[in-house]
């Protein structure tokens, strides 16, 4: 199985890699997105409303400075059309003194800028929230929808890049949603004012305004195209670094026992440096793009000072427009430039969105068929009829087995490595479906069982057993509820764990690290019985499960397999033929195909294919 899974996995080229990046807009992805804010439509709703306001109040400040100059401190000439508005409308013909007339406008500008901060800071808080809750439903989703894979999808994906859709690609998504989309949708708003205000104040000043846009808009189009480029090469060498990392963390053992640590160290500084250059690529667009805009925006700026101070000397413009022309232009002059950074969070936004979303859209392939029942009760006989299984097209791992197994009864199955003993135990549990033919529990189909009531019927217990982070108790028990106390130490005493979990400090409540480090192999196996017991399952699958015990240890487990087996219809896969002997029935697999079964004494009379491996074993035992 392993060697088929690791051909299958080698043929997808690159798949350490992210998927190309897909168009930087596209629709129906970004409606899809914004379909996860519409829980939150008032969190929303609020945040337009405080953009549109913030965008007002930031329209102010220049526009008092233009008042101030043309009323109160240049007070002859022509006025800004706002300054007239004031003294028309509001002053209404009253004479104010200039210096309570700069206080009421320092007080005006003042405000203005309180103000804003503060609809600035809440629009930010409301945003931010907004963003942790959408970010924990799409965790939650992608989450369920891992668990509702099969194996096999996980047989094809590396961890490294499922952990980067749940955490990075999501991640990028609330960039989105609480800096992308309302900064854009704010810019948009706050362009649109500063446009109205500068073609209000003086139509020809703001044409020279906006004839540098051509030089800007040419600047971006040619740093989107290299930021393009180099934020996918950055992507890339970010996930292998990743899939590096999980890989070789997880077998530091095995690095360490063979001395590779300089050649895996090398290995990283490769990765690592290839994601350094990237990078530094990108660095270089930055570095040449923000001080070209700086340099194109001082044009701007002296292309006001050169028209509109002209006009000023002229008497043709106020001075106050004038200034707040300079003012406005600065505002509307880094929108412009930070569009970049907004280009580059809607591109990963939309690349994230596109992989979260495919993730999202894998549809399970094994699944519950419509009315799916179980057997009124449970008696755990297996058969197995005419089964055909490849895990790679064309390359058969079981050909045409057939054979039953009856309630209560324990039949081990042997063979050499790779005859398909362990996919008979996959296909039972349906981590995988056959190609042909049929398995069934208690005469139905297991296609024809809901997933859920198969998989509690079933126990497994695995030559690799896997702990997760917690207590020994919690590991016994996996979040049953049903399982108390009682039960937990019950079924620990009956498979003879007790006695070593008494030793740990804190008995059950010993914390178990992640995998089960700190604990042996012989450990680790025994909680896994004790797991099993504890679940009571009317069937049980020992796979290799004792292969990896010491001597003193597997004495303790034979002699808890017979309370184990107890009652149970028990399938044992084993390479230690010592430890089947007992079996009602032994099945020898190879190649694929049932080629004997019966018992241990009669395969030997047999002299076949068990006979060998019975004097290959023992005669390799004799020769240790």
């Amino acid at each position: 199985m392993a060697i088929a899974i690791l051909r299958a996995v080698s043929e997808d080229l690159e798949h350490h890699d992210e998927q190309p990046l897909g168009k930087v807009y596209d629709r129906h992805l970004l409606v899809r997105l914004l379909g996860y804010a519409r829980p939150y439509a008032g969190s929303v709703v609020t945040a337009i409303a405080l953009i549109i306001v913030s965008s007002l109040l930031q329209l102010i400040g220049p526009l008092a400075t233009a008042v101030a100059l043309d009323l109160f401190i240049r007070r002859e000439g022509p006025v800004a059309p706002v300054s007239r508005w004031v003294r028309d409308s509001l002053l209404a013909g009253r004479t104010v003194e200039p210096a309570e007339g700069l206080v009421l406008i320092a007080a005006v500008f003042l405000l203005a800028l309180v103000s804003t901060s503060l609809v600035l800071w809440v629009q930010g808080l409301v945003m931010q929230m907004m963003g942790q809750r959408i970010m924990a439903d799409l965790r939650g989703e992608l989450f369920g929808r891992l668990q509702t894979l099969p194996v096999s999808y996980f047989d094809r994906n590396p961890i490294g890049r499922l952990v980067t859709r749940v955490t990075n690609d999501v991640d990028s998504l609330n960039e989105l949603f609480t800096a992308g989309l309302v900064s854009i949708f704010g810019d948009i708003v706050l362009l649109g004012g500063i446009v109205m205000a500068l073609f209000w104040l003086d139509w020809r000043l703001a044409l020279a305004t906006f004839a540098i846009l051509p030089l800007l808009l040419g600047l971006s189009i040619w740093f989107k195209a290299r930021a393009r480029q180099t934020y996918r090469r950055v992507r890339i060498r970010l996930a292998r670094i990743n899939a590096f990392l999980q890989e070789h963390l997880t077998g530091m053992s095995v690095v360490q026992l063979f001395g590779r640590e300089s050649d895996t160290t090398e290995q990283f500084r490769q990765i690592d440096d290839a994601h350094r250059d990237a990078n530094l690529q990108a660095i270089f667009y930055y570095a040449v793009y923000y001080p070209m805009v700086e340099l194109i925006t001082a044009l701007g700026i002296g292309l006001i000072l050169w028209h509109g101070g002209g006009a000023v000397i002229a008497g043709s413009l106020s001075l106050g427009v004038l200034v707040a022309f300079l003012q406005y232009a600065q505002r509307f002059y880094q929108p412009l430039a930070d569009l970049s950074e907004k280009y580059n969070i809607l591109q990963s936004a939309m690349a994230s969105s596109e992989r979260v979303f495919a993730l999202l859209d894998t549809e399970p392939e094994i699944v519950d068929v419509p009315r799916a029942e179980r057997p009124a009760q449970v008696r755990g006989g297996v058969e197995f009829e005419d089964v055909r299984f490849s895990y790679i097209e064309g390359e058969p791992v079981l050909r045409g087995v057939s054979f039953r197994v009856e309630a209560g009864e324990t039949v081990a199955i042997v063979g050499h490595t790779g005859a398909g003993k362990s996919t008979l135990a996959n296909l039972l549990l349906r981590f995988y479906d056959v190609d042909s033919g049929a398995v069934r529990v208690d005469g139905m189909d297991v296609r024809s069982w809901p997933l859920a009531a198969l998989r509690a019927s079933v126990g497994l217990v695995l030559q690799d057993v896997f702990l997760f982070s917690g207590t020994i108790a919690d590991n016994i028990r996996l979040g049953e509820a049903a399982l108390d106390d009682e039960a937990v130490e019950s079924a620990a005493r009956e498979v003879f764990a007790l006695d070593f979990i008494s030793r740990l400090e804190g008995g059950f409540e010993a914390t178990v690290q992640e995998r089960g480090a700190g604990l042996s192999v012989g450990q680790k196996q025994l909680v896994a019985f004790a797991r099993a017991l504890a679940f009571d399952p009317r069937l049980l699958i020992l796979d290799e499960a004792t292969s990896s015990i010491d001597t003193e240890t597997e004495q303790l487990i034979q002699k808890a397999l017979g309370r184990l087996l107890a009652g149970r219809t028990s399938l044992v896969i084993a390479h230690r033929l010592s430890t089947i002997q007992k079996a009602d029935r032994i099945l020898v697999m190879h190649k694929g195909e049932l080629r004997e079964q019966g018992t241990h004494a009669e395969l030997l009379a047999a002299r076949g294919i068990y006979y060998r491996l019975h004097q290959l074993q023992y005669s390799e035992g004799r020769v240790a």
